[in-house]
């Protein structure tokens, strides 16, 4: 079988430790499928639990590399892993990341969708809570940067460069704890 469904060509499943369904096919820089036994980059750990600093700084490390699918994961592990009154913080900036994978695969309309609902959602949740620079992150600035990156998109109809577009997560102020 081919696809995305987990299936291997002799119809047996990815399956982890515990008998979960997991893709292992490796994966491409965006996220996307390769097929087996091609070299891929190497995917993220799922249900890493990181301190919020570690959280940024690996994301950043990934999104300046040009791997915003992989910054996704982190993000998505903070989320997950998370306190409860953080979690719509770290869904909204695996959004962000997400909307950017979309942007560089050239899916103009999924990733300038998801990069204004990330924006919308970060902001949102730094007005909620009065937390305007959480870890040294810049909802707001963020925000700004992924309407750009949606005007962008959206007007050039073509894939952007993800290392190239990456957002800065901290700014240059002193960080809230």
């Amino acid at each position: 079988m081919s696809g995305t469904s987990g299936a291997r060509r002799d119809g047996t499943r990815d399956r982890d430790a515990e008998g979960r369904a997991r893709n292992a096919r490796p994966r491409d820089g965006l996220g996307r499928p390769l097929p087996y036994g091609t070299d891929g980059v190497e995917r993220q750990p799922e249900g890493v639990v990181r301190d919020p600093g570690r959280t940024i700084d690996e994301a950043q490390a990934l999104l300046d590399a040009g791997k915003p699918f992989h910054a996704h994961e982190v993000f998505e592990d903070a989320w997950k892993s998370g306190p409860e009154d953080e979690r719509a913080l770290w869904r909204a900036l695996a959004q962000l990341a997400v909307g950017l994978t979309h942007a560089a695969r050239g899916n103009t309309t999924g990733g300038a969708r998801l990069l204004r609902r990330g924006a919308a959602a970060a902001e949102e949740w730094a007005a909620g809570t009065g937390r305007s620079r959480p870890y040294g992150l810049e909802p707001a600035g963020l925000g700004a940067w992924a309407r750009r990156l949606a005007d962008t998109v959206e007007r050039e109809a073509t894939a952007v460069d993800a290392g190239a577009w990456a957002p800065r997560l901290r700014g240059d102020g002193p960080a809230e704890r």
